[in-house]
């Protein structure tokens, strides 16, 4: 099998990249940038691999279709985005969040089904107002976006719902992965500069290990069991200040977390959801392995990232 992944760089691509180079599978990959003399490198198993890379702005119609055409995959995992939600705000970057999440998704929905190819589309919880305490289910149409963020990942899902055939639409929340910038990173790095940490404490959500969600996603497109679903670990819903101190607790660094709510922490520009509860049933009723529990899945990413010893 043949596999495409857009965004190869970032914290999902590079992990998808790795557990389906493990499984044998041929694997090419797209970012933004140059990706030097058309390759990266990905270690897995603790050897270097080097994989096809293109350098590809999803913008650009042409260029997507003909890239797609070109490569003609057996599946499209698409983790390309843009994530900087509190820019998305910033009214020079709006067009460009719509662009990004939005219609160069369309691009490669449209490209994938020319070539049949299966795709994968992550979308996000930002989808939704984030209100309530229930858990959003993955049926769930009352969406409400809060943000410019919100908005495009949500046209993004809609454009892969109403083009592709064999279309996984999988959402996601408060990723951590070892590329790239993340919440337990920014945790660590305040740690080591202050003994406490200002931790909001009425967003309600749990996590998710990229490492975790690449297998999931590779036994996803070894099926048709097509569909929309939600993909965080287990171990239940947390605030983003229970999260900040278990960090602290398995980091074994003396920092205290002190709780504020939204309002009183006052610093981002985007409205961010208060209720990112996603219901995960759809997935065991569909067969696939659940995440582990998220406390265990951090321990693992510190031991990744060389913040603990195994």
């Amino acid at each position: 099998m043949n596999i495409f992944i857009t965004g190869i760089t970032g914290q999902l691509g590079y992990d998808c990249a790795r557990e389906l180079l493990r499984r044998g599978y041929t694997v090419a990959g797209a970012c933004g940038r140059a990706c030097g003399e058309g390759t990266i490198s990905v270690s897995r198993q603790g050897v270097e691999a080097r994989i096809p890379c293109i350098q590809l702005d999803i913008t650009d119609e042409k260029a997507v279709k003909e890239a797609i055409q070109t490569l003609c995959p057996d599946v499209i995992l698409h983790c390309a985005a843009w994530t900087a939600v509190d820019a998305a705000e910033e009214e020079e970057n709006r067009a460009k969040v719509d662009a990004v999440n939005h219609l160069g998704t369309r691009y490669i929905a449209e490209a994938a089904e020319r070539v049949g190819a299966k795709l994968v589309y992550i979308s996000t919880d930002y989808v939704f107002g984030g209100v309530g305490t229930r858990p959003w289910q993955p049926d769930d149409r009352d969406f409400a976006p809060l943000n410019v963020y919100g908005r495009s990942k949500l046209d993004g899902e809609l454009a892969v719902r109403a083009l592709v055939k064999k279309a996984f639409i999988v959402r996601i929340a408060w990723v951590f992965g070892a590329n790239g910038k993340n919440f337990v990173k920014t945790m660590l790095k305040l740690g080591k500069t202050h003994d406490t940490v200002r931790v909001v404490d009425d967003q309600i959500g749990t996590p998710t290990y990229t490492a975790d969600l690449a297998r999931l996603l590779a036994d996803m497109i070894e099926t048709e069991k097509y569909g929309t679903y939600h993909a965080t670990n287990e171990g239940g819903y947390i605030s983003w200040a229970d999260f900040a101190e278990e960090i602290y607790r398995q980091a074994g660094m003396p920092v205290r977390v002190e709780r504020v709510t939204t309002a009183e922490y006052g610093l981002s520009r985007a409205a961010r959801p208060f209720n990112s509860r996603l219901d995960k049933s759809a997935l065991g009723r569909a067969g696939f392995e659940p995440l582990p529990d998220w406390r265990d899945a951090l321990r693992r990413y510190l031991i990744e990232i060389g913040e603990i010893e195994q």
